[in-house]
């Protein structure tokens, strides 16, 4: 498979804890479906002390893992918002 574009697309999305509502980061998302997969080198500002880890309320969102050799964060369904 192909790594994905490194420029990649211009379309900000900011990236918030639904528990909370807590900004998580700003990210350059491709497309018009959901947020599955964010990749690391998309990623314009990263809000959270520790990753995966909402920094007010404490909750895991996403699991660190490697997408077609390339660092990203896998979603866990129904626990980020996207605007």
């Amino acid at each position: 498979m192909a790594k994905p574009n490194k420029k990649g697309p211009t379309q900000t999305v900011e990236i918030s804890c639904k528990k909370c509502k807590t900004l998580l980061f700003k990210y350059r998302k491709g497309g018009k479906g959901n947020l599955v997969k964010c990749f690391k080198e998309r990623i314009v500002t990263d809000y959270c002390e520790t990753p995966c880890t909402c920094p007010k309320c404490g909750q895991v969102f996403a699991r660190d893992t490697l997408i077609r050799g390339t660092p990203a964060y896998k979603m866990v369904g129904g626990k980020v918002t996207m605007k």
